[in-house]
């Protein structure tokens, strides 16, 4: 079983940054590709980014935050990060990290994630 528990969610303006953690607890933290997903209100979830287990050498972004937001982990600390920066009043949602079972790869297919967290807000005034 995997726990995910989201923070650094918050209120910024247009252009600015918010960097969102994602701890999660559980064993074999590093062999799990991990993802992030947003919801707005009214709106479907929409896949963010992804990154592959191990180094996490590989990478997905959806096109629409290609250049602003960057995915990052850290295996000692068990930790998923997205950096997100140039923020737009369109990036509003409610973020979610998602962990897929052990020695699988980065996708955006959220029905490949077996576990989700809670989530955490991000709110981008114009």
């Amino acid at each position: 079983q995997v726990q995910l528990v989201e923070s650094g969610g918050g209120s910024v303006q247009a252009g600015g940054s918010l960097r969102l953690s994602c701890a999660a607890s559980g064993r074999i933290f590093s062999s799990r590709a991990m993802g992030w997903f947003r919801q707005a209100p009214g709106r479907e979830r929409e896949f963010v980014a992804s990154i592959s287990n191990g180094g996490g050498i590989s990478t997905l972004y959806t096109d629409s935050v290609k250049g602003r937001f960057s995915i990052s982990r850290d295996n000692a600390k068990n930790t998923v990060y997205l950096q997100m920066s140039m923020l737009k009043p369109e990036d509003t949602a409610v973020y979610c990290c998602a962990a897929r079972r052990p020695g699988t790869g980065a996708t955006m297919s959220a029905k490949e994630y077996d576990y989700w967290g809670q989530g955490t807000q991000v709110t981008v005034s114009s």
